[in-house]
């Protein structure tokens, strides 16, 4: 795992490290000391730590004019033991939100599991963003992770699923990106009418 580092085609343009927004800003990082681990195996030095034992992000960009914000995660997204939905919350997204983030794409490239609880935390970013026509989307779940998600019924907050997933994210710009999964969700929401 020590070899998956967080997708890095955008850093020309942003570094969260280097925002003075970002809950992340001002954090350096050693290219050859893996500090960080998931279970038993490191990970690369570039994924943020922010509370969770299991699983760890990268914000891969923010525009503060168009109100978004792409975050990559890695390793098991485990509610029920760790409550990683509440880190994920309060050290990230509570701090963009302040500066009128209220987009938020994750990608889930490298989520392995997602072991649910309760959905507190999931309703409290709906209700943080629902006013600002904002909305939440994973990007590329993998199918069992997609099942354990609907067992808790996440859908009612966050956008995840078949739509989502299979897409090549990495080749695009995060705006262009942004505008697809915006017109895929506002689609997905007139059809559900």
């Amino acid at each position: 795992m020590h070899d998956i580092e967080p997708w890095w085609g955008w850093r020309d343009d942003y570094k969260a490290e280097q925002d003075s927004k970002s809950p992340f800003y001002g954090r350096g990082y050693d290219e050859f000391k893996l500090t960080h681990q998931i279970y038993n195996y490191y990970i690369h030095p570039q994924w943020d730590s922010f509370g969770s034992e299991t699983l760890y992000g990268k914000i891969l960009y923010v525009d503060y004019k168009r109100h978004f914000a792409c975050i990559e995660l890695i390793g098991e997204w485990n509610d029920t033991l760790y409550n990683d939905i509440m880190y994920l919350k309060r050290e990230i997204v509570d701090k963009l939100n302040k500066h009128y983030i209220y987009k938020f794409v994750v990608f889930c490239d490298n989520v392995l599991n997602y072991h649910g609880d309760e959905d507190c935390y999931y309703e409290e970013w709906w209700d943080d963003i629902k006013d600002d026509r904002g909305w939440v989307c994973l990007v590329n779940t993998f199918d069992h992770v997609t099942s354990e998600m609907s067992k808790y019924r996440l859908h009612y907050y966050i956008n995840y699923g078949p739509l989502f997933n299979d897409m090549n994210w990495r080749t695009q710009k995060p705006a262009y990106l942004v505008d697809i999964l915006e017109r895929t969700i506002n689609t997905q929401q007139k059809q559900l009418l």
